[in-house]
């Protein structure tokens, strides 16, 4: 659910990837969206094992989020960005696959050597491990949702990586459900055992995935193609000049106040999501009376319900305008979460799992609306909108804190929170941007480059609103052209208008 910073993609050499030649590059990259899906699924159980059998509260607890939101994915992704911009997609990989099994394995010293008077000092190292997993998934996230992009058809790219993402669906609700088996059970529920037979089992299936990358020959991109800037077609040309007569960015990077807003927007976006997660099985336990097992099953149907809410959005957004969209969403995510900080039993519990249905399309659709008409400073805003996923690492140990002094159930209040920001900042956009309900449909805009996505892996792209605009021919940005586009709000994706040629000559897909 979590992702890499943003960067430049360059088409594969000689033009993309179609037929069975794109099925194993593919493959690989469908096990890595699998891998980090599962140890995000994990991370949540980890939460509630660990109060359990180390003793720690729950404001303690978070300490794992913390370090997976702020130390990883924060702090590794820049180095994977810079890393695969001089050394390749392949080392890129292998490098995060390294770290990623490094993490996992180094679960099993820690476990084995826990005692009760240690418990605390065991919980550090449990931190770390989780920090060296993330640096590890940060990595693997930021060259894998670009390669996906390249790979293959131009056209077909936001289905191609929304496919990928599916298998991080799949994985994330799979952890939970062999965590309920392993970690909740008989004697498991106050050991540590299994724990290290996880995450053992973890590391050999990084360590395997590391190997098959090692021995098979990835097309790599060729960075001489890359291409940035943007226009309509060869012939004519294309720049986001506005109503007053300036180019569409050209102020200052601190005065992109729709940027900094939505940075603001993710940033308690993505908190209230992972708040949700973070403290589902205590709420279920706490406040609704069941096992620590059957809360472990029901976060995992939380999960499923998140992944169907993604396709399920992607669909009506082809027919709702993205800010109204996310307007409704929020409103919902609102009022269900107001219930379940007030609510019981099954009913709290099954109202708390239909947030995260409402939850699914808020960080792709936050994005799109964020890095529009960003001109030239659009890959610094689309990497500071990326950083909103530190929200992550924010939220959980308020709640925490919350749930601590006044109880899990209360604690749910802070997720409202982030929710009345993302309403706000929707109902803004929706209101400066004409009261549109229905999607304009054909509308142009002109995309200047595309993005590997964070939260839920959307390929983002740069573009500008046609009400906006006015045409200008600029001879060096004709030289960048990529084509006509036509940007889909709620994943980022594109519809490309110029021909497989242009791209071969080099575009930036």
């Amino acid at each position: 659910m979590a992702g890499g910073v943003p960067i430049n993609v360059a088409p594969v050499q000689g033009g993309f990837l179609t037929g069975r030649a794109l099925i194993l590059p593919l493959s690989l990259i469908i096990s890595l969206f699998f891998l980090w899906g599962f140890s995000y699924g994990l991370l949540d159980v980890l939460n509630k094992h660990f109060q359990t059998v180390l003793g720690v509260t729950k404001l303690e607890s978070t300490g794992l989020q913390v370090m997976y939101f702020g130390g990883g994915y924060l702090l590794g992704s820049p180095v994977a960005a810079e890393v695969l911009k001089r050394k390749g997609y392949k080392v890129t990989i292998l490098m995060g696959l390294t770290l990623y099994s490094l993490g996992a394995i180094f679960f099993w010293p820690v476990a084995h050597y826990s005692t009760p008077q240690n418990q605390k000092a065991s919980f550090g190292g449990f931190l770390v491990c989780t920090w060296v997993i993330a640096c590890g998934l940060a990595t693997l996230e930021t060259s894998a949702n670009s390669y996906a992009v390249v790979i293959g058809d131009p056209a077909l790219a936001s289905a191609r990586l929304q496919f990928c993402q599916s298998w991080n669906g799949v994985a994330s609700f799979v952890g939970p459900l062999i965590a309920s088996k392993a970690f909740f059970s008989g004697e498991n529920a106050n050991s540590l055992v299994n724990v290290q037979y996880v995450y053992l089992a973890v590391a050999c299936a990084g360590a395997a995935v590391g190997v098959m990358f090692l021995v098979v020959k990835m097309p790599e991109v060729a960075e001489q193609t890359t291409r940035r800037g943007s226009v309509v077609d060869d012939s004519t040309v294309e720049l986001a000049i506005g109503n007053d007569g300036q180019v569409i960015g050209s102020g200052p990077l601190y005065k992109q106040y729709n940027m900094i807003f939505g940075f603001c927007t993710q940033f308690c976006y993505v908190g209230a999501q992972v708040t949700c997660a973070t403290f589902f099985i205590n709420y279920a336990t706490d406040a609704s009376g069941y096992t620590s097992a059957e809360a472990s099953q029901m976060l995992s149907y939380a999960l499923i319900t998140f992944t169907v809410g993604r396709f399920v959005a992607t669909a009506i957004a082809t027919i709702l305008e993205p800010n109204f969209m996310l307007m409704v969403y929020a409103a919902f995510a609102i009022a269900l979460t107001a219930y379940v900080s007030n609510g019981t039993g099954t009913p709290g519990v099954a109202v708390l799992i239909v947030v995260f249905f409402f939850m699914a399309p808020m960080y792709p659709t936050i994005f799109t609306l964020g890095t529009a008409n960003l001109g030239r400073h659009t890959r610094r805003g689309a990497g500071i909108l990326v950083m909103g996923v530190s929200g992550g690492a924010v939220f959980p140990p308020i709640q925490g804190a919350v749930a601590d002094h006044g109880g899990t159930k209360i604690s749910y209040v802070v997720p409202t929170v982030g929710f009345v920001f993302v309403l706000a900042y929707a109902a803004f956009h929706w209101y400066s941007h004409g009261f549109h309900v229905l999607r304009v449909k054909g509308e142009k805009v002109i995309a200047t480059s595309l993005e590997g996505g964070a939260v839920g892996g959307v390929i983002a792209t740069t573009h500008y609103d046609e009400k906006r605009l006015s045409v200008a021919a600029v001879e060096n940005v004709r030289r960048a052209s990529i084509g006509d586009v036509t940007v889909k709000g709620a994943t980022g994706g594109i519809n490309h208008g110029g021909k497989a040629e242009d791209f071969r000559r080099g575009s930036i897909l």
